[in-house]
């Protein structure tokens, strides 16, 4: 006689416990090696972003060692090429900053000068502190600065080891499949095929669309600038263009910087109001136009799942971890669709769920003739 093998159940406290332990411990690793973990992460990223390249070139009979290489050089030449324009516009800014503190100091006496008629108030110290805050950020401009593109071992590290995790990341990729699919059961090699597959679509297509995205919005952003009239115009596009790497959060902290320039810098208030004015076109031609035909069907997480992974990613590692948090959390989605065991989580961070309550044009044009209906 076979004997049934009835399975073991932990009690719910030991779950939660083990589940709140392995949270803490992947938290710890995350935070303690975070400066081994990110230039592979990134790496991994930006070798998804070239891939297309060096496939193309591999297509055409290019020996892959070449291939990886060019893609790599070209990558490169093209991310350095941006930090290099950034650098050299930011010390023309630097040069500038005693001229805006008198401005800004000008700009400060007039606001609240205004703000005292308006309220009948005195704001004295008020106007002092606001005065030593304004002073003080233009003043360490130059400090941030240098931190910004100092020469530190961490930076050293990423410049230097990064491209040799990105060509080692393209050249052994079937390597990695095969190990992967070493790891798993014969009978479910089509079922992991198709997960690899899925994931490497959703990564390519989230870094590319993204890539294309803020490039759009530094050509809007920069010509918008320039029709203003504000100050740094190119490297204040590029800023808030560049902070769109960064989902939902991007164009607010892209526009701060522009917002705070064109207040505390400029000769009218007339800077600050095109700016707000700019700030919500770009706002809506992102978030309805651009980021959801060129990325969100390939990502298909809902918002909040997002804003949890930014902020999350945003204080273990920084602003990269902002950048790196959204197509992780795609592949995890993956993953946990794909996966019996984990397709709760698949449900937690898809889309799925909410339809009857979600906004559609659909449901907008049934409101509209069911209010035509009954005024007939």
């Amino acid at each position: 006689m076979k004997r049934s093998r009835d399975k073991i159940r932990f009690p719910l406290f030991f779950n939660v416990t083990i589940a709140l332990l392995l949270i803490w411990l992947t938290f710890y690793i995350l935070s303690e090696f975070k400066n081994y973990l990110r230039p592979i992460v990134l790496g991994a990223l930006f070798a998804y972003f070239i891939f297309p390249v060096t496939s193309a070139m591999e297509k055409k009979g290019i020996p892959r060692i070449l291939a990886n290489i060019v893609g790599i050089v070209l990558g490169l030449a093209m991310v350095y090429g941006v930090l290099f324009f950034i650098y050299k516009e930011s010390a023309l800014f630097l040069t500038s900053v005693p001229e805006m503190k008198s401005q800004a100091s000008q700009n400060i006496n007039v606001i609240f000068s205004s703000l005292e008629n308006m309220l009948g108030v005195t704001s004295g110290e008020i106007k002092n502190s606001v005065s030593g805050l304004i002073e003080t950020v233009l003043s360490n401009s130059a400090n941030v600065a240098n931190t910004a593109f100092g020469i530190t071992f961490n930076t050293l590290f990423t410049i230097f080891v990064m491209p040799v995790y990105v060509f080692f990341l393209l050249y052994y990729r079937n390597k990695f499949k095969v190990f992967v699919l070493m790891l798993v059961p014969k009978q479910n090699h089509h079922k992991a095929e198709l997960i690899i597959e899925e994931v490497n679509s959703v990564a390519i297509h989230y870094i590319t669309g993204v890539f294309f995205v803020v490039t759009i919005l530094f050509v809007i952003n920069s010509i918008g600038f320039v029709i203003i009239g504000l100050r740094f115009a190119i490297l204040l596009g590029l800023f808030a263009a560049l902070m769109n790497f960064i989902p939902y959060y991007g164009t607010i902290i892209g526009y701060l910087f522009p917002f705070f320039i064109a207040v505390f810098t400029m000769d009218s208030p007339q800077y600050a109001f095109w700016v707000v004015v700019q700030f919500v076109i770009v706002q809506f031609t992102e978030n309805n136009i651009l980021t959801p035909n060129i990325v969100g069907a390939h990502v298909n997480i809902n918002p909040f799942m997002i804003i949890l992974a930014i902020t999350f990613g945003g204080f273990i590692w920084g602003l990269p971890g902002m950048f790196i948090a959204v197509p992780v959390v795609a592949v995890l989605r993956v993953l946990g669709e794909n996966i019996d065991r984990l397709k709760p989580i698949g449900f937690l961070l898809g889309k799925m769920g909410a339809e009857e309550h979600a906004v559609t044009i659909d449901k907008i044009k049934g409101a509209f003739k069911l209010k035509k209906r009954s005024e007939k």
